[in-house]
């Protein structure tokens, strides 16, 4: 019997990978849009998560829905009370992507993950929450913004255990095919490097000839980061190294 799973945030960047992967494994996969979008291998939901404008349908007959939708917090908590309201009367499977530490620091993001964590556990319905590492592309994007710059600055005494998006896609499918656990083992990238470490291979792959900075910067977040409250060392499952990514980005680049 397929299984129908319902995918918030399917345009995201983990969205656009998850998505064909589910429907690789069989599942019938439908992709939450606020806009009406072209024909695909999959169905897309038109609806509106902040104003709740056609979530009831969107989620009617999903048997899983695997909440990636998020912004840079605000609004967050709200967009997850409406789909949790929706949800109620199927009772479907809630699968959300978290991130590790967030009750560690000190980032409204952070602050608002967790609400969003514990509106889950108190819904009544059916869970598993996963939390990961921070992604490869939040590295590339730090690097990115600042191309404009003469240098590329970067937090000192911070290390970061980035994970590949692949890696995350295949735990969730591997979710979306069981039964709700709850919270779930935590999913690490397979190696810690320090930050300044990680622009400078990522701006020697692509060639981009710049000198990089490790600056201290002040706050509490940044002092939770300097103490690694943001790393899942224990689980450094991911397969895919940093390094393997940037390489696959200089090749991509190259063949356009």
């Amino acid at each position: 019997m397929t299984t129908t799973v319902l995918v918030t945030g399917g345009t995201g960047r983990l969205g656009r990978t998850l998505v064909p992967q589910l429907a690789d494994a069989g599942h019938g996969v439908r992709v939450l849009t606020r806009s009406k979008r072209e024909p695909a291998a999959w169905a897309w939901a038109v609806g509106d998560l902040h104003t709740g404008r056609g979530i009831a349908e969107a989620v009617t007959g999903a048997q899983v829905i695997i909440h990636l939708a998020t912004t840079s917090g605000r609004g967050d908590v709200a967009a997850m009370r409406t789909l949790l309201e929706a949800a109620a009367p199927g009772r479907p499977h809630l699968v959300y992507m978290s991130i590790v530490g967030i009750e560690d620091v000190a980032l409204g993001y952070y602050r608002a993950k967790l609400a969003c964590e514990r509106l889950i556990e108190e819904s009544g319905l059916p869970w598993t929450i996963q939390r990961t590492t921070q992604f490869h592309d939040l590295i590339t994007a730090i690097c990115d913004t600042q191309r404009g710059l003469p240098v590329t600055m970067m937090p000192s005494k911070v290390s970061f255990q980035p994970i590949d998006v692949t890696d995350v896609a295949d735990r969730l499918v591997g979710i979306a095919a069981a039964s709700a656990a709850g919270r779930v083992p935590e999913l690490g990238g397979p190696e810690v490097r320090d930050a300044a470490e990680l622009a400078r291979t990522y701006l020697r792959v692509i060639g981009r000839r710049r000198a990089v900075w490790s600056i201290p910067l002040p706050g509490r977040a940044m002092r939770d980061f300097r103490a690694g409250n943001h790393l899942a060392r224990e689980h450094a499952v991911g397969r895919t190294t940093f390094d393997e990514f940037v390489a696959r980005i200089a090749r991509e680049r190259s063949s356009r």
